[in-house]
Order: C-alpha cells, then structure tokens, then sequence
C-alpha cells in the first residue's frame, strides 16, 4: 500500500491525510477482491522499518491502524471477512493490541475473505520466527533438521503461499514482504499511488495475473497441432 505519503505532499496535505485516504482504498479493495475469487488478501500497513519515521508520523499510523480495527469489524461481519493480524506484537501500545484481539476473536468465524494485515512486520523476521518455532528456541541447537521437515511443514508456520503481488506506487522491489511466501508470485507494479487504487485497478492486475502463464520452473505446455476436419 505504497504512496499515501506522496499522494498527500503532491496535494500540499499533511502526510497522515495521504494515510487517511488509504483507508478508503483499502476498504475498497476489500470489497472488491471477493468478486474476483480472491480468497485471502494480505495488506502491507506497517513494516518494522516503519518504526524509523519521526515519532508523530508512527504515533498517527498507531491510531488510525487502531481506528481502523475499532471501525471496519462491523462491515466485516456483514461480508463474511476474516480479520488477522501478522507481525509482532510486542512493541504495540495495548490499545492497538486489543483493537487486534478484539476483532480476530469477533471475526474468527468468517470465510469469505481472509483478510491478513501486516503489522510490525518483517518477512525476514517472519522466517526466523517459524525456524525458531520448529527448530528450537536458538537456531543452531541440536541437530540440522530431518527428514520430516519439509517445505509444506514449514508453509503452515509461515503462511500461505501468495499468487500475486500487487505493489502500488511506483516501487519495483519486496521490501521485505512476505518473501518465502512469494517464491512464485506474479509480480505487477503499479504506478498508481495507493489512495487512487481502486476495483478497476485490481481488476486490471487479476487479468494480468491470468493471461500469464506460471511453468513453477518448468516447460511451457507443448500445444498440440491442430489439425483440420477435412483432412481426416
């Protein structure tokens, strides 16, 4: 969800406005993914670099990412969304923790769209968290893991796998998001600040994703010649 920074400082606005109008397109896009068969919809709102921002600037973030949690549970429970939460937890205030717990419990029953929101995030870290997890408290305890660890052992510590990758504003690189996860995403940069990102821009990006082709290292599919009816 890059460019709400931008698109408010190209307006002469306050940076928090460029962030308020975000909320707005990330309701939208909510909305909208359903329609297009998009089952879980993970958002970038806060990375652990974020915290390098000056002070006022991250205390807004804190309180509309609370606001917003406080305010969209209703129109969740209406759509059947799903609320999560990824990333640390620790260094939030406890009003933003509970805004948190509070609408993954209310929401936990819902299976429309499994909406995951990055908070405090690292993708990096998120590796060493679920290898920590399976491999012991300190990696490099015990022996190197064994055969019964595998890729999907490790996935479901970790997350689902992501199809496609959306990322707006211009930016043509990971920033550390969800990076196991995207192993053999599609990738499609937009240009598009995210406050003006709505459901014809997603729908633009879901074609995209469905006129490529995704061999996963392999061989494009040999097409078989064809052949005309009278020649039989």
């Amino acid at each position: 969800m890059d460019g709400n920074g931008r698109w408010a400082a190209a307006r002469g606005l306050p940076r928090i406005l460029g962030h308020r109008a975000g909320v707005g397109a990330a309701r939208r896009i909510v909305e909208a993914a359903p329609l297009h068969r998009i089952s879980t919809l993970t958002l970038f709102a806060f990375s652990c670099d974020n915290w390098r921002r000056p002070p006022e600037e991250v205390e807004a973030l804190m309180r509309l990412l609370e606001w917003y949690l406080d305010n969209e549970v209703e129109r969740c429970l209406e759509n059947g969304v799903r609320i999560e939460v990824i990333g640390r937890r620790d260094r939030l205030g406890p009003d933003l923790a509970g805004a948190i717990a509070s609408a993954e419990r209310a929401t936990a029953g819902l299976d429309r769209l499994r909406l995951r929101l990055a908070i405090d995030y690292s993708g990096r870290d998120s590796i060493l968290a679920a290898a920590r997890a399976l491999f012991g408290a300190r990696l490099g305890d015990g022996p190197p893991p064994g055969p019964g660890i595998s890729r999907d052992i490790f996935e479901s510590a970790i997350g689902p796998p992501v199809d496609l990758l959306i990322r707006t504003g211009g930016e043509r690189r990971l920033s550390d998001f969800l990076l196991w996860e995207c192993a053999y995403a599609e990738l499609v940069f937009s240009r598009t600040m995210w406050p003006d990102f709505g459901p014809a821009d997603l729908a633009g990006a879901v074609r995209d994703f469905h006129q490529r082709e995704r061999r996963y290292g392999g061989i494009p599919q040999p097409v078989a010649p064809r052949r005309e009816a009278w020649l039989d």
